[in-house]
């Protein structure tokens, strides 16, 4: 006889023998910063409960005249635009899976829209892991493996598609579509919202996120192979830079949510950074996800060798210094610190590496790009340098 689906969700939501990637380095919530009582009630309340349970306290507790905490119910961005019209709820609990919405930036879009500045948003979805867990625990071991490929085309792959998108809702309703962890993250971010609390339980992941600003105005976050990213070039121009994707989709979002949760590692990047996929670590281990900025360095917006194009977040992290002298030069596609022997650790680390790089490079330009390549070289080949 088969296990029912929710028993399964349970098992793996409550093993202690499973540990979500990155899942004790994210946000736990302090109800003490939350100053309406009828949100911090019902926060604490629900904060433990799954789903069900949490409809089932929503039902049961009637909310205080001013409507500072709303059920939604409806999981378009027209219909929530209308039930929330006249309101301004303290705390929204969106009780549709975020999975299962089909325009589902547009509808986090209309909430930032509708809530007050620093209101709280209570969400819930079903992730990749935990559904690729169900799957092993479900199906005999060669079969589960198929199950779990023909599941990340299907769940996965086809609802980012613009090809097979309508196809797939129109199948299935989204029903079962699932979201990396990460992924869901950063679409809070992209629509506004800071994330203070993230929890799996009963099968599913949820999160507590309040509106911190408008949402970001750029084009859809692509899903295909090969990402643009905006970097900071010379004298602080922004420059696009291509490379293969590495990470999961809407992981440039959630820079500064890593950031302030981890701290960094070897060559500046953060520790454990579970925004990089199981392809992603392949490719950088062999420098493939590098290939694609080749046409950048043709393009003449970077050089062969000089410091990496930062984001404008990890560019912030910068003294005012170093941001000045950064400046003053491309960026490169080879940088500096794999010249070292010892490959920085933290930012001061990296700061100083690319100084002694920058000032030698400004004082012989190609003398110190020709040092600095072979040192690369060697190091790479010799001492088992990899992309970060």
């Amino acid at each position: 006889m088969k296990t029912p689906l929710f028993r399964l969700q349970y098992e793996v939501a409550t093993d202690n023998s499973y540990t979500e990637v990155g899942s004790d380095t994210g946000a736990k919530f302090s109800l003490d910063t939350v100053a309406n009582d009828e949100v911090r009630r019902s926060l604490s309340a629900t904060s433990s409960l799954s789903y069900k349970d949490t409809i089932l306290w929503l039902s049961n507790h009637t909310m205080g005249p001013e409507v500072a905490v709303t059920p939604l119910t409806t999981h378009t961005p027209e219909a929530m635009a209308y039930r929330l019209s006249g309101k301004e709820p303290q705390l929204l609990f969106v009780m549709r899976p975020l999975h299962t919405v089909e325009r589902l930036d547009e509808l986090l879009y209309a909430i930032n829209r509708c809530l007050p500045q620093g209101a709280y948003m209570w969400c819930h979805t079903m992730t990749a892991s935990l559904q690729r867990m169900i799957i092993m625990k479900r199906f005999p071991w060669g079969m589960s493996h198929l199950v779990v490929a023909v599941n990340y085309l299907w769940h996965r792959v086809c609802p980012k598609l613009k090809l097979t998108h309508r196809l797939y809702f129109a199948v299935t309703g989204g029903k079962k579509r699932t979201m990396s962890r990460v992924e869901v993250i950063g679409r809070l971010y992209r629509a506004g919202f800071e994330v203070v609390d993230e929890r799996f339980n009963d099968g599913e992941f949820f999160v507590v996120a309040h509106k911190v600003k408008n949402p970001i105005d750029d084009a859809e976050p692509t899903g295909s192979p090969v990402i643009h990213l905006r970097r900071i070039g010379k004298d602080g121009k922004e420059i696009v830079v291509h490379k293969f994707r590495t990470m999961y989709t809407y992981s440039e979002y959630v820079q500064s949510y890593i950031y302030h949760y981890q701290s960094l590692e070897r060559g500046g990047k953060f520790k454990g950074d579970y925004r990089v996929n199981f392809w992603g670590r392949f490719l950088r281990r062999i420098w493939l996800d590098e290939l694609p900025m080749i046409w950048n360095l043709l393009r003449g917006d970077i050089k062969l060798v000089g410091v990496r194009p930062l984001s404008r977040q990890y560019f912030s992290l910068y003294t005012p210094e170093m941001q000045a002298l950064r400046t003053k030069t491309k960026p490169g596609l080879l940088p500096p610190f794999y010249y070292e022997e010892h490959t920085p650790e933290t930012i001061e680390e990296i700061q100083a590496s690319e100084r002694r790089y920058l000032e030698a490079y400004l004082n012989a330009p190609f003398k110190t790009d020709w040092k600095y390549f072979w040192g690369i070289i060697g190091n790479i080949l010799f001492h088992k340098k990899h992309s970060a």
